[in-house]
Formats: structure tokens, C-alpha cells, sequence
């Protein structure tokens, strides 16, 4: 049988409607150099992250995945960025819980995070340490409380920052445990840990990565990891949860993209990820800065940042929270 042009067309039509080239394109992203989005300066934890998924997709995808750090505001000028970027899959976000702590930490923002962003896939979760100096007569999670309401308002409580996961476990651990602690906000968890060393500050919940030959000299004295479980990293340590029920915080770093990215690219970089939390290379280098594989769908992802906005809007109100 001869087809006429008009068939011709119609069969083509036909074809692409079944998904053919849709596939086809899907396998050429990405056609160009990807950025990856780190909405905080070089060497922390978001820029390190970044650059480890950022080789592994490289690797995987056969261009360039690029990271681009945009510091300011908590985060919020990098996410910005990608919120107003194109939406084809050639910008991403490594996004963290300062994304779902500003929400309402900020009374406006020119994005909502939950509406503009699609969330591509988890990374990792990295646990956070209870740390105090050893002046302080406490030994553990129950009698740190003790001690901190015999003494309100005259323990200092260090963070890396206002609405950072570290300080954000401080104030869901002042909400749950009724304890006065006294706020004091650093430019980075580096000076906070210094002045915990010091004896200006006498507790900070801190990132693992960095801490562990503080603890091991004995120059500070852990209490208890963040996480609901023990971690990896500190097998030794409780959790909080175990003095304080339900209590649970830690730092996880993701990837998410400009809403109204195609499904279909978001499904391909998530299966990318997923293998890369199955790589056994790739896991011992996301180990070694204290992460704990983060793998699932873009769904599971998604519904993981609204828990967290909707939980961190909680402490953010009770506590009066305001931006520096």
C-alpha cells in the first residue's frame, strides 16, 4: 500500500504521539553543560555535595556538570537563580534545609519553593552532633536539660548561622526540651566550633564532618546525634530522641530543578542519582564527609521537603525566628 503525504504525516504524527521521539530526546539531555546551583560558598557541606553527585552525572551523562556557588541570604539568591532559570533540565539546585527553613523564616521571598521547584531526587542525610564544651557539667542529653534549667537564659547556644540546620536543631531541641539557651549566631559553623573550643559558647549541634577529632581529643564532649537512629558516623552517640521523644534533625542535600522541567528529564537524573547511592565508590566518598545515602523517587523527595517546610514552619513561629 502507498501512502499519500497526507498519511505520511498523519502516521508521523501518530508515532510521536506514542512517545518515540520523546524517548529519543530524552536520551540526547543533556545537549549543553548542566549548572548545579550551590546557594552557599565553596567548601561547605552544599558546595561538596554539589561537586560529588555533580561528577558522578558528569561521568554518567557525558557533559560537563558545572557548580556555580550563589551565597546570600540563607540560600536565597541561589535558588532564585534556578527559579527563574530555564526550565529544560540545564539548571539545578542542590537544595538543603535552609530551602524548607525560609519558607517562613522570610516574610517575603520572590519564589515559593514548594511551587517553583520540582524536586528531582535525595542525595544524603548528614547527621548533626550534640556538642558541649567539657566545662559543662553534663554527660549526657538528660543532664544537659537538667542543667540548662537550673541555669536559664545563661547557657550560650553557638549555631553556623540564623535558620541553618544547626541552629534549627538547637531550637526544635529548646521547643521539645523546654530549655532557655541563649541564641548566638555564627558566619559558618567553623567560628562557632572555635568559640565552643574556647569556652565563649557551651553547646552547639554541629555537622559531623569536622568534629570527630574534637570529640576523640576529648576538647569537646559529644552527647547525642540529631538523627532518629544511631549514625554511622558516630555509632557510639544516643540520639536526642531517646531522652527527648521524637525529636529529629539533620542536615540532607538534594537536587531539585525549575517547576515545568519535563518529567522526563527529571525521571533520567534521578535514575542517575539512585545508581550513584548504589555505587560502592561513590558511597565510600559520600560517607567520608558523613552522608548517609538519601535514594528514592522524585516523588519521596518532594514529599520529604514539604514535611520539613511544614515542620521547621513550626519552630520558626514558636520561636519568633526573624533573618539577620
Amino acid at each position: 500500500m502507498t501512502l499519500s503525504r497526507r498519511q505520511f504525516l498523519h502516521l508521523t504524527a501518530a508515532v510521536a504521539a506514542a512517545g518515540l521521539p520523546r524517548r529519543a530526546f530524552a536520551d540526547e539531555y543533556p545537549t549543553r553543560p548542566v549548572r548545579i546551583v550551590a546557594g552557599f560558598a565553596a567548601g561547605g557541606g552544599v558546595d561538596v555535595t554539589a561537586r560529588l553527585i555533580g561528577q558522578w552525572l558528569e561521568k554518567r551523562l557525558g557533559q560537563p556538570f558545572v557548580v556555580e556557588n550563589r551565597p546570600g541570604a540563607g540560600g536565597n539568591i541561589g535558588t532564585e537563580a534556578v527559579v527563574k532559570a530555564a526550565a529544560d533540565g540545564h539548571t539545578l539546585l542542590l537544595s538543603t534545609v535552609p530551602n524548607a527553613v525560609n519558607a517562613s523564616l522570610y516574610d517575603k521571598l520572590n519564589f515559593d519553593f514548594l511551587r517553583d521547584t520540582v524536586a528531582v531526587g535525595g542525595i544524603i542525610r548528614v547527621p548533626m552532633v550534640m556538642l558541649v564544651n567539657p566545662a559543662v557539667p553534663a554527660r549526657n542529653v538528660a543532664e544537659f536539660i537538667t542543667y540548662a534549667k537550673t541555669h536559664p537564659d545563661k547557657v550560650n547556644m553557638a549555631s553556623a548561622g540564623n535558620g541553618s540546620a544547626p541552629h534549627m536543631a538547637g531550637e526544635l531541641f529548646k521547643m521539645m526540651a523546654q530549655v532557655k539557651l541563649v541564641h548566638v549566631p555564627y558566619r559558618g559553623q567553623g567560628p562557632a566550633l572555635s568559640d565552643l573550643l574556647g569556652g565563649q559558647v557551651e553547646v552547639l549541634f554541629a555537622a559531623t564532618p569536622g568534629t570527630a577529632d574534637f570529640i576523640a581529643s576529648g576538647q569537646l564532649r559529644a552527647l547525642a546525634v540529631t538523627t532518629a537512629a544511631r549514625a554511622a558516623v558516630l555509632p557510639q552517640l544516643p540520639p536526642v530522641g531517646d531522652t527527648v521523644p521524637g525529636y529529629e534533625a539533620s542536615q540532607w542535600y538534594g537536587l531539585s530543578a525549575p517547576k515545568n522541567t519535563p518529567a522526563g528529564i527529571v525521571d533520567q537524573l534521578n535514575r542517575e542519582i539512585n545508581a550513584g547511592l548504589a555505587d560502592p565508590a561513590m558511597l565510600a566518598r559520600l560517607g567520608a564527609i558523613g552522608g548517609e545515602p538519601l535514594p528514592g523517587t522524585p516523588a519521596a523527595f518532594a514529599a520529604l521537603i514539604a514535611e520539613e517546610t511544614e515542620k521547621w514552619a513550626k519552630v520558626v513561629r514558636a520561636a519568633g525566628l526573624k533573618p539577620e
